[in-house]
């Protein structure tokens, strides 16, 4: 049966896509523009979005497992019930929903809220599925780079509780894993919500010592105050979605985001290797 990914041109989707095919699945994909999208050869590409109740119909078609990303918007809540209910009611039984951690504390959040929103609807509307709750995406750092590299500053307001950072590679191989696992199966499997996070707690200061060792050179925590990280992520982005993550930010300084007693353990097992680590992420950004 073929598996249908959505979100699949964004860091994940496209990681998870690529997973399923080298597992030899049945993928199709639904994206707004197909001229854009760049999949494996077999991939089937199904133009549309996830609140066009026509595409989302012909995208289900034949499909017996969703994989069901959707990004941070203003219409985030909504396109989720949508596609739920078109997924109910096209016959699709089984799900892996890309959540985040911590979505039942962060409840002042957003997107926390929604996702958590929309893992009670997967509940109680009776699908078989797998609730992923990722950690805050080391591949994020990116965005902040040049500030590291440029200015000696580690800019992001995560505070000295800690964070268990994950790597998208390692999202992504789970996800694939678990599609595989709920679409071969020959019933519908019990759900379960699978914390994904990296090997290492990771604070502010401890992540400016990493960079300070990677880099060979100082480079200091810019500090637990997001003001100055709300005003920079307004300049490209909508400022109710620079505001969202300010709200993020501030969850992190006084809660941190710690992984479950033996989370990482399990993910690894789960696997078969190591997780990605943070130090191993700079240190391939400091060799350009």
């Amino acid at each position: 049966m073929t598996i249908l990914v959505t979100g699949a041109t964004g860091r994940v989707g496209q990681q998870v896509v690529q997973q399923l095919v080298q597992r030899g699945a049945a993928v199709r994909v639904l994206v707004r523009d197909p001229s854009k999208a760049a999949f494996p050869a077999g991939v089937e590409v199904v133009q549309g979005e996830l609140l066009d109740v026509d595409a989302l119909r012909a995208a289900f078609a034949g499909v017996n497992t969703l994989f069901l990303l959707n990004a941070v918007a203003g219409d985030e809540f909504t396109q989720a019930l949508i596609t739920l209910n078109v997924a109910r009611a096209s016959g699709v039984e089984r799900v892996v929903y890309l959540s985040v951690l911590h979505s039942d504390r962060f409840v002042n959040v957003p997107h926390f809220a929604v996702k958590l929103g929309a893992e009670r609807m997967i509940e109680q509307m009776g699908f078989s599925a797998t609730i992923l709750r990722p950690a805050y995406f080391i591949d994020n750092e990116l965005m902040v780079k040049d500030v590291i590299l440029n200015h000696g500053v580690y800019p992001m307001p995560i505070g000295g509780k800690g964070i268990a950072m994950v790597d998208v590679r390692d999202i992504a191989e789970v996800a694939a894993i678990e599609l595989i696992r709920r679409a071969e199966a020959p019933g519908k499997l019990p759900s379960q919500i699978i914390n994904l996070v990296g090997p290492d707690v990771l604070t502010g200061a401890g992540v400016a010592a990493i960079w300070s060792a990677v880099l060979a050179r100082p480079v200091v925590y810019g500090g637990d105050d997001p003001s100055g990280f709300e005003q920079n992520l307004a300049t490209f982005m909508p400022k109710w979605m620079a505001y969202e993550m300010r709200l993020m930010a501030e969850r992190y300084v006084s809660d941190g985001m710690l992984p479950e007693a033996g989370d990482a353990e399990r993910l690894s097992a789960l696997l078969g290797r190591p997780l990605h680590s943070y130090r191993a992420f700079a240190a391939a950004v400091a060799a350009g």
